[in-house]
């Protein structure tokens, strides 16, 4: 069964820790489980052009809630940290053997950890065989400092490439959403991936594969006049299934925002969306997505609206 993810990649920037950690403490009051986070969030917001502050408030909540830790499930990355903080995404680290196996430990120390519950590569990096790259994740893998392991912003078909090398990567992790960008459009973010009816039918036919999606609410753009979509999103697929959204929501008696993420729990293949929240009331407006039920007619109308 699917469950709603808490994104914390602004914790430890733009949330402050107290702030943070009262989210934190709300998730888990209101039945969440799954933490995601990665070691170079949020480096672009955070003066020292370096990432592991996200990981540091997690850690910190961790460490004064003893017994926290068995309650919870925490989700972080490698690949996408800066090893110039000049030069950003251009100085990726990569997903070299050596830069996993070091970066793991790195997230643990600011984690307090002994181990993860998904570690993830981040980012594709084709400078390095897939081999070496597969074979550093299901050591760690093997040695019980993550129980699973996936890939995000990864065409399928390298996840399958990996999977047949022997890597255990159980989980795919792309952008997606109600509405759909352009085909072929570029996104304003250069790094994201989206998910293609390809990668749904993947993951459908996939034993053992989960989808994760970030971004599934755009960025408050679902019922925020203050929040318009990028210019990717312009089509009339997107006029179509905006007038779904907004009647189905009114319909119901729920926000458009917890429209979206049911459908994308209850879907098929179902999705784990991963969901930020920078105040607490936000944050129960996400979680109550789990109680909006979309019965068969109202998920056609939305399936529908192309």
């Amino acid at each position: 069964m699917t469950e709603i993810v808490l994104g914390a990649m602004l914790f430890g920037t733009t949330i402050n820790e107290r702030d943070s950690h009262a989210l934190l403490d709300r998730f888990v009051e209101l039945g969440g489980r799954w933490i995601d986070t990665s070691n170079n969030y949020a480096f672009w917001l955070h003066p020292s052009g370096l990432g592991g502050h996200s990981e540091r408030v997690i850690g910190s909540w961790l460490a004064a809630r003893p017994g926290m830790r068995d309650r919870v499930l925490i989700s972080t990355k490698v690949g996408a940290e800066p090893t110039d903080p000049a030069r950003g995404l251009d100085a990726m680290e990569g997903l070299s053997a050596a830069t996993i196996r070091q970066a793991m430990t790195g997230s643990l120390e600011r984690l307090g950890v002994d181990h993860v519950d998904m570690y993830w590569a981040h980012v594709e990096d084709r400078s390095v065989p897939l081999a070496e790259t597969a074979g550093a994740f299901e050591e760690l893998r093997r040695e019980g400092l993550t129980r699973r392991t996936g890939a995000s912003n990864t065409p399928a078909w390298r996840v399958e490439q990996a999977r047949g090398l022997g890597c255990d990567w159980s989980a795919l992790q792309l952008r997606h959403s109600y509405v759909q960008p352009r085909p072929g459009a570029a996104l304003e973010s250069w790094s994201h991936r989206q998910v293609f009816p390809e990668t749904l039918d993947y993951v459908r036919s996939t034993s053992g594969l989960d989808l994760w999606a970030y971004s599934p609410l755009i960025n408050g753009a679902y019922g925020r006049a203050d929040r318009p979509l990028e210019e990717a999103y312009n089509h009339p697929g997107t006029d179509r299934r905006t007038a779904a959204l907004i009647d189905v929501a009114r319909e119901l008696g729920v926000t458009q925002n917890q429209v979206v993420l049911a459908w994308l729990l209850g879907g098929d293949p179902q999705v784990w969306p991963m969901v930020g929240a920078s105040t607490v009331d936000r944050l129960d407006e996400v979680m109550a997505a789990r109680d909006v039920k979309l019965d068969s007619a109202v998920r056609d109308k939305l399936d529908t609206a192309n």
